[in-house]
């Protein structure tokens, strides 16, 4: 494809969601778009995205939803960018979006990696120029940006960094991109993953792993509640995991206590009156490895039943970034303006996770990818 040499010409570095995105809007507003991508191949953390079945936003979207040093900044970006429009985007893109009950919209297919292939179609039909195994090392501006990678250079009039956070390092997503921001002059919040399994006191899940159970899962702070929802509760070797885990991972802290309920449609009075006074009044209560595991504990009886309601753990830290789907931290947002470029060099945008911004477990995360590009892309277009 023949191009007007007075034409815009854009560099994206990074090609994941909020990448692939952007160069999309972009190349669809008539800019000539390079994207730079480390790996050696796109979308990789798309892929895998809501447990390998494409999350891509919820219908309850606003700025309640996420944290960040600017809570009006996002709420901004997010109103010019909606669930449905997300879903617009997409589908102009081709396949079919569709919510389940708490809002969560996946591809009709459930299957994230082919969202990602859409992006692929989608940048091979706008012409636009990929390079992957490209690992921007450096930045430099003369006039123009060049983006310095091993064996080669890529020159354009505005960057768009969009190189992740500091969570699922095998995706390429290291933290390493926050050097080049810092070269221009950009701090960085402190990080910490979120969306991510907790650690707790081993032995008081000792014997537990592997099992599942669907509870109601609160986040308790110096005696008060700081959070509450209910969903999967996974048992694992050194805490828990599972779809509540990783929502309630957005706000424990280490030194929380998490008090699991591990029958929440069940009344206390209820469990009282099947678990008994005996120790093995626990048959067909819970299943046989919990039920064992609260007989050590209590030996049975009015004991056993409160553990049931409200079985306590203690928050040790999380398994870290390289288990986390997002990063807590990053660019802050009082370092760009309302179309998210940099108020440290002009021509220099920030869009997805780099940012200090990160949204609850259910689709927050790729929405906030999405919309921090569009932001971006209107801003260029």
């Amino acid at each position: 494809m023949r191009y007007d040499k007075n034409m815009m010409k854009i560099i994206v570095i990074g090609g994941g969601a909020a990448g692939l995105a952007c160069a999309v809007m972009l190349a669809g507003a008539g800019k000539r778009v390079t994207v730079l991508e480390r790996g050696e191949r796109l979308g990789r953390k798309l892929s895998a995205t809501g447990n390998g079945q494409g999350n891509v936003t919820n219908v309850r979207m606003d700025e309640t939803h996420y944290f960040s040093d600017d809570p009006a900044k996002v709420a901004r970006v997010l109103s010019h960018f909606s669930a449905s429009d997300a879903v617009a985007f997409l589908e102009r893109m081709g396949g079919i979006f569709l919510p389940d009950a708490r809002g969560r919209v996946y591809p009709a297919g459930r299957q994230a990696s082919a969202v990602t292939d859409l992006f692929r179609r989608e940048l091979e039909r706008r012409h636009v120029d990929v390079l992957t195994g490209a690992f921007v090392e450096k930045l430099d501006v003369s006039g123009k940006f060049t983006a310095r990678y091993a064996g080669g250079e890529a020159e354009g009039d505005a960057v768009v960094l969009a190189a992740g956070g500091r969570a699922a390092r095998q995706f390429g997503t290291d933290g390493s991109a926050y050097a080049l921001a810092a070269s221009f002059g950009h701090t960085v919040t402190p990080t910490s993953p979120v969306l991510v399994q907790l650690r707790c006191d081993p032995a008081a899940v000792r014997g537990l792993k592997g099992i599942r159970v669907d509870a109601g899962l609160r986040v308790m702070r110096a005696g008060k509640e700081v959070y509450a929802c209910r969903g999967d509760v996974l048992f694992t070797e050194s805490g828990v995991s599972g779809d509540a885990v990783f929502r309630a991972s957005s706000y424990a802290q280490k030194g929380d206590t998490l008090l699991v309920d591990l029958l929440p449609d069940v009344p206390a009075a209820r469990v009282e009156r099947a678990v008994g006074q005996g120790a093995d009044g626990l048959l067909c209560v819970v299943c046989n490895g919990l039920a064992r595991h609260i007989v050590r504990l209590t030996g049975g009886g009015a004991r056993a039943a409160a553990l049931i309601k409200a079985f306590p753990l203690t928050v040790t830290g999380t398994l870290g970034f390289d288990y986390a789907q997002a990063t807590r931290g990053g660019i802050p947002l009082a370092e760009v303006d309302e179309h998210l470029m940099s108020v440290r060099r002009k021509g220099l945008y920030f869009a997805g996770e780099i940012l200090n911004v990160d949204g609850e477990c259910g689709g927050y995360n790729l929405h906030w990818a999405f919309a921090s590009a569009h932001a971006v892309a209107e801003a260029l277009s």
